[in-house]
Order: C-alpha cells, then structure tokens, then sequence
C-alpha cells in the first residue's frame, strides 16, 4: 500500500497521475532490495470518505497486491476532498 497527495497548494503531487490509469496498465515499484515489482492494475475506484471500504481496500488476499490511495471526489477549501481514489493492482512480475 502507498498514500500520496494528488496536489497541495503549490500544483501536481505525486499522485496526480494516478486518474489516468485504468484497468491493464502496469505499475512499478523500486523495492529495497534493489529489485523492481511489477503490478498489473485491476480497477481505479472512487469512494466518499463516510463510505470507505477499509476491508476491501486493507484486508488481507490471497495474494500480493498493491493498494494506491490518494484523495478524490469534491473539493472545498474549508474541508478538503469529500472521499479517496484507490488503485487496485496485482504483482505480476519482478525484476
């Protein structure tokens, strides 16, 4: 699982691409070890923060899989963004 921005005050954070994924693309992530995982994206979903899925989106599978969380939906000034973007995506490879 990572979180991230999608913007701050001063422009694009380091979520802000992640609208623009869709189901079939392919993620990668440098892992400590030096080695690349790769994950392949099954869904892009949006939910408004007082209907958070916390089981689908924290709870344990059956395999690896890669949770990218950002916020999403409205925004107001006062409040913030009314609910999160999650990518869901499955490990495919290493390198």
């Amino acid at each position: 699982m990572a979180v991230g921005h999608l913007d701050t005050d001063s422009g694009p954070a380091v979520f802000a691409g992640l609208t623009e994924l869709e189901p079939g693309r392919v993620v990668q992530v440098r892992r400590a070890d030096g080695r690349t995982a790769v994950y392949t994206v099954d869904a892009i979903k949006s939910y408004e923060k007082a209907h958070f899925p916390s089981q689908e989106v924290y709870g344990a599978r059956g395999r690896p899989e890669l949770r990218l969380i950002t916020c999403g939906g409205n925004y107001d000034r006062r409040k913030g963004y009314s609910g999160n973007l999650v990518v869901f995506a499955h490990l495919t490879g290493t390198r």
